[in-house]
């Protein structure tokens, strides 16, 4: 395990572990470079250089990668360090919902069909884009502060075509989730993760799973074997239309489930509607396997004694044949009055029952998620026929598959009648244009209308206006899907000079420099350039009097227009030392009285001190 306040890839700190599992562990991180947590998978240092674990942990990087929702967490990086894979995910703060279950049960019925429909809307998308999660279970779904649910660990996802990759001998995920055809070793479908949510539904309503046991395969057979308790005997005020969503999500045979995420969403959402409260229970079609050996029924092996009790029974052959040729007799000569006495009374029948309506009480099955081979034959089955095939493009429903039906799902029609269908041809693209020199507010609310995800990244630019787009990240002519595209676009944010500045800054000035300059050149620069000027002199060795010496503040300081600068004049060099203090003085106080600045006056009658002093320490010697 890596300790805490190690670096992956000189940008993600460490912090803390958040878990540890049997193939990664898992930290919250500081992204350095974006200032922000997030969670950083990494797998564990003893299945670096497993095959298997590093492609299981790939293809959760892959799978992730791909989907864009609200209620799936983001995948942000993938990469390698020091021979370390490691992705970096979105940091969801909060708790999975197996403890969300543990902590608010039991859970209003409207807030469970709330979490369940975010989780139903991003399992959608990932069958959308062929991926089936395989592992759905609470600990795999995280619920985040402000009550969202987020699904994460798509370590076992695996793409609908990705046969190699699927281990039918092997019990993948949790054995409380786990499907009845996963059980038995069959192949993961779309409807066994509807299974699971049905059960993770189950445990939301009851705080409990269906099936316990002493061990994983005792509790894979139950699965299979026993039927789903039911969990109105938990809780009897649980409506029966609720519970008949939790029936049909967990039918042993996969067909009899809901064909799709959405279809159980929509049956999921109207589950307390006051329209479904006399709604009967959920009971599955017959399930009839095929390949079992068929026992004949008591009355066949009848049927075989009763010619053996005849036979041993003395007989009259001559009375029982005569009766069959008297009654062949009698139909041979009758047969066509018989035969339309029978047609006519099948028209009246037929009139009545079409004068009367009798015919209308075929239901039409739900086709959605079918294929057009498929709704053939649920329709016949139902007695009735294929209409119109229309197509329609679908971001929801995978291409060639039943987006809806016409009449729709359990609409009552006449025996016969036809239904017609729309046909996915997927989701619609889109053919970018050049952005480029465009408004990035306009385009970014125009791509965001037809589904795309737009960011911008700024940049200074003297040439391009503020506000306007310099660079796009894909390329202008590509065809797209807009649900499953992020655009990054490079924006000018205009010159790196005025722009920049605060608006203090913006109204100061740069100070020039008048060191060496006469003082009146001084004062008239420094007025030029907006400064007020203040003066004072010294005495300088090197700097010929009447010359600026230095400045205060120096050249360059940022000022705001009207400051006050400070200059420094020379006075010329200092008095030279005399032996007599009483020719020194007068002759300083003169040199002193002549100069007409009163700040020149102070500094001579410090001088004039300074040297009475030396003359009298001389003498004293």
């Amino acid at each position: 395990m890596i300790e805490p306040g190690y670096t992956l890839n000189e940008r993600y700190q460490l912090k803390q572990t958040l878990g540890e599992g049997g193939m990664a562990n898992v930290y919250l991180a500081h992204d350095l470079i974006l200032d922000r947590d997030v969670a950083v998978k990494v797998l564990r240092l003893d299945l670096q250089n497993d095959p298997d674990a590093a492609r299981r942990f790939q293809r959760e990087a892959m799978a992730t990668s791909e989907l864009v929702h609200p209620n799936i967490v983001s995948i942000y990086d993938v990469g390698e360090a020091h021979g370390q894979q490691y992705l970096v995910m979105e940091y969801v703060p909060g708790s999975d919902l197996k403890k969300y279950i543990v902590e608010h049960f039991p859970i209003p019925y409207q807030r469970v069909i709330e979490i369940m429909g975010q989780i139903l809307s991003a399992v959608e998308v990932a069958h959308d884009h062929h991926i089936i999660h395989r592992d759905l279970k609470p600990q795999n779904i995280l619920i985040d502060r402000d009550g969202n649910a987020k699904i994460s660990d798509f370590g076992i996802a695996v793409a609908l075509s990705d046969n190699s990759m699927t281990q039918t001998n092997s019990l993948l995920g949790s054995v409380h989730y786990l499907s009845p055809e996963q059980a038995r070793g069959g192949m993961p479908t779309r409807q066994s993760d509807i299974y699971a949510l049905g059960i993770i539904l189950f445990e939301m309503l009851t705080g409990t799973v269906p099936f316990e046991g002493d061990s994983a395969v005792s509790i894979a057979l139950k699965h299979f074997q026993e039927a789903m308790p039911s969990v109105r005997q938990f809780d009897p005020r649980i409506p029966q239309a609720l519970e008949n969503v939790v029936l049909k999500a967990t039918a042993k045979d996969p067909n009899n489930r809901y064909s799709s995420a959405d279809a159980m969403n929509s049956d999921l959402k109207t589950a307390l509607s006051p329209a479904r409260a006399h709604e009967e229970k959920f009971v599955p079609n017959a399930e009839e396997d095929l390949d079992e050996t068929k026992v004949l029924p008591v009355i066949a092996q009848s049927a075989v004694k009763k010619p053996e009790a005849k036979a041993e029974a003395p007989a009259e052959p001559a009375k029982p044949v005569a009766k069959k040729k008297s009654k062949l007799s009698w139909l041979k000569t009758r047969w066509p009055f018989i035969a339309a006495a029978v047609a006519v009374a099948l028209i009246v029948i037929g009139v009545v029952v079409a004068l009367s309506g009798g015919n209308n009480d075929v239901s039409v099955p739900d086709l959605r998620g079918m294929s057009q081979t498929q709704a053939e034959s649920a329709l016949e089955n139902a007695n009735l026929k294929l209409g119109k095939v229309s197509k329609a493009h679908s971001s929801k429903v995978d291409k060639n598959r039943i987006i809806s039906s016409d009449p729709t799902q359990s609409a009552e029609v006449a025996t016969n009648s036809e239904v017609d269908i729309v046909l996915s041809s997927g989701p619609k693209r889109f053919t970018l244009d050049d952005y480029t020199g465009e408004t990035y507010n306009d385009v970014a609310k125009d791509l965001r209308k037809k589904g795309f995800t737009v960011h911008q990244v700024k940049e200074s630019s003297s040439a391009v206006a503020k506000g306007e787009i310099i660079d796009q990240d894909v390329d202008a002519g590509k065809k797209v899907v807009p649900s499953n595209t992020t655009i990054i676009f490079t924006v000018s944010k205009g010159s790196a000079t005025p722009d920049n500045y605060s608006s203090s800054q913006k109204n100061q000035l740069s100070v020039p420099s008048v060191a060496g300059m006469t003082e009146a050149d001084a004062n008239a620069t420094l007025r030029a350039n907006g400064f007020g000027v203040s003066s004072q002199t010294a005495t300088s060795d090197s700097v010929p009097a009447g010359k600026v010496i230095s400045q205060s503040p120096g050249s360059g300081t940022q000022l705001n227009k009207g400051a006050t600068v400070t200059i420094t004049v020379s006075s010329g060099p200092s008095e030279p030392e005399v032996e007599s203090s009483s020719e020194s003085t007068p002759s300083s106080t003169s040199s002193s009285s002549s100069q007409p600045n009163t700040n020149t006056d102070s500094g001579s009658a410090s001088d004039q001190s300074s040297a009475s002093s030396s003359s009298s320490s001389t003498t004293a010697e």
